[in-house]
């Protein structure tokens, strides 16, 4: 890792939830201050605007996640959630609202950072280290990574969750959910709640460290001996529920990658693709987070170094089956087989517009036609991904509303989503259609 990354200040952690619950509080009375104030002085020039345009302004959008940031925790984790899924389920504006979270965070002071330390290891634990940096080398949502050294002078990253973030979370994510309900960003109809509850299940689970340590244990044991990925060790006796201490692993931001000679941008990228069919077709277990932040690289080995698996994951059966039968179905231009499979998937309901299921089913063989016809896909050519967009516009625009789906196949199309983003990122060109035949 680099240790001139760049991210936000050191600022305490809030730690109670009355505190944190009257935060979100103070901001959302500061958006509703500023819509008034904006409506006001639309009915004084006489042009009123929609209230849309009165919310997605940059002052408020620069007061929600400011606030966001600070707090850190569910709070910040549910605005990364909803920025990397909005492109999906929810409207640009929302999206932009919280975009910024998902590339900077606070960080705790030394002195709150010493306090949880303390209460994980006690009171000594500094004499087990030659060296600590009390600043971080990493920070996101639910903790940061330091870098030490250990007496017997083994290199080791630590990662520290922050104080009161398990404790708050259910809190943090009804507050979040309602800020985002009152926005009047959401389409008509769009049921939020069962992604809320699934956001906050695996928030949950994402702030047992010790369950991302079996995870890693996994993976390792997975893709261990594979000359294209690097993972470091878990140190079991310096891992408890809110610490993970690993090895550390060299290694620089994927988005160093990006100025990379082109040969090399394919083959990370090929990597990450890869990995992500073996993850859902031969793994049975799937890293959910796939941001950049998640996977680094190792300019020395060539290799794809994977860092985080507190969002992973084991899809059923059932759902892994399906998924292989529709882009099977898509890849043979076989419509009847993936009508079929889309309904079972719940790309739409029994009950959606006849109009709207052809529309959906048109832009599912934009995207498989797209892969047919380019031996080598190029990820940079924006032209599926704007006419995409478009045509989801559009069908928001006349009245779509997506079904509600399981939470196997949410955090999967979170998953593939992701990974397309990274590799377009990367500008890579690659052999996709055979890269699926070979995994499905």
């Amino acid at each position: 890792m680099s240790e001139t990354e760049k991210f936000g200040r050191a600022v305490a952690v809030p730690r109670h939830r009355a505190w944190r619950a009257a935060r979100l509080g103070g901001m959302a009375l500061g958006v509703a201050t500023n819509v008034a104030a904006g409506r006001a002085r639309g009915l004084i020039s006489g042009e009123p605007a929609n209230l849309r345009d009165l919310i997605v302004t940059p002052a408020n959008i620069g007061r929600v996640t400011n606030e966001l940031a600070r707090m850190r925790g569910a709070a910040m984790k549910l605005g990364q959630l909803v920025s990397m899924d909005a492109g999906d389920i929810l409207p640009p504006e929302l999206a932009q609202i919280m975009a910024r979270l998902r590339a900077e965070a606070d960080f705790m002071p030394p002195s709150q950072l010493k306090k949880v330390l303390t209460a994980a290891w006690g009171s000594d634990w500094l004499k087990g280290f030659k060296s600590f940096n009390v600043r971080p080398i990493a920070a996101a949502s639910i903790g940061q990574v330091h870098r030490a050294t250990l007496r017997d002078g083994r290199d080791v990253a630590i990662k520290v969750q922050y104080p009161g973030v398990a404790a708050s979370i259910d809190s943090d994510v009804a507050n979040v959910a309602s800020l985002i309900r009152l926005s009047g960003l959401l389409p008509r109809g769009f049921e939020i709640d069962r992604y809320v509850e699934e956001a906050r299940l695996q928030l949950h689970e994402e702030t047992d460290y010790l369950r991302e340590a079996d995870h890693l244990r996994t993976f390792k044991g997975l893709l261990g001996r594979s000359e294209r990925y690097e993972l470091p060790d878990v140190y079991d006796d310096l891992t408890v529920p809110s610490v993970l201490t690993m090895s550390f692993v060299e290694s620089d931001p994927l988005e160093a990658a990006e100025r990379c000679d082109q040969a090399t941008r394919n083959q990370i990228a090929s990597d990450v693709v890869d990995l992500a069919l073996r993850e859902l077709f031969e793994f049975g277990i799937v890293q959910t987070d796939p941001n950049f932040a998640n996977f680094r690289y190792n300019a020395d080995s060539g290799k794809l170094v994977l860092l985080d698996f507190g969002a992973t994951r084991r899809p059923n059966e059932e759902t892994i089956e399906t998924y292989r039968q529709l882009i099977r179905a898509g890849l043979e231009d076989d419509s009847d087989a993936l009508y079929g499979v889309s309904q079972k998937l719940g790309v739409w309901g029994a009950d959606s517009a006849p109009a709207h299921v052809a529309q959906l089913m048109q832009m599912m063989r934009l995207v498989f036609g797209a892969i047919n016809e380019n031996p080598q896909f190029d990820f940079n050519d924006r032209t599926l991904q704007q006419t995409l967009n478009r045509e989801g516009m559009a069908l928001a625009e006349a009245g779509f509303v997506p079904p509600p789906v399981s939470a196997d196949v949410l955090f999967i199309q979170r998953k593939l989503a992701g990974v397309f983003l990274i590799a377009a990122n990367l500008k890579a060109t690659l052999p996709v259609r055979d890269m699926i035949y070979r995994r499905i």
